[in-house]
């Protein structure tokens, strides 16, 4: 199973996520860390599986939550670009794939 990475501005929408489901309620936050984490490992073992919205970008939605995971995939890491609400400009995150 590959590695993976936050790129750190997604790490920072991870956490305000979490954050923002904890004000509204904690077992809410927990199901959220819950299908994140499930999401992360499903990446991890079938990197290739979900759509392309880019060259070498595609994007995992979370089950239960208005949230798509966008990353990328070489031999040896999963690079998480973005944990995006799923109301929020489509393309905001464009410019930090190119840090890989």
């Amino acid at each position: 199973m590959l590695g993976y990475q936050f790129h750190p501005e997604a790490s920072l929408e991870y956490g305000e996520a979490v954050d923002y489901y904890i004000e509204i309620n904690p077992l809410l936050a927990d199901a959220f860390v819950g299908e994140v984490e499930y999401a992360i490992s499903m990446i991890r073992k079938y990197p290739n599986r979900w759509h392309l919205v880019d060259e070498n970008v595609r994007r995992y939605l979370v089950h239960r939550f208005p949230f798509g995971i966008y990353y990328s995939s070489n031999a040896h890491i999963i690079n998480i670009f973005a944990i995006m609400h799923l109301s929020r400009k489509p393309d905001y995150w464009f410019n930090r794939k190119v840090e890989e």
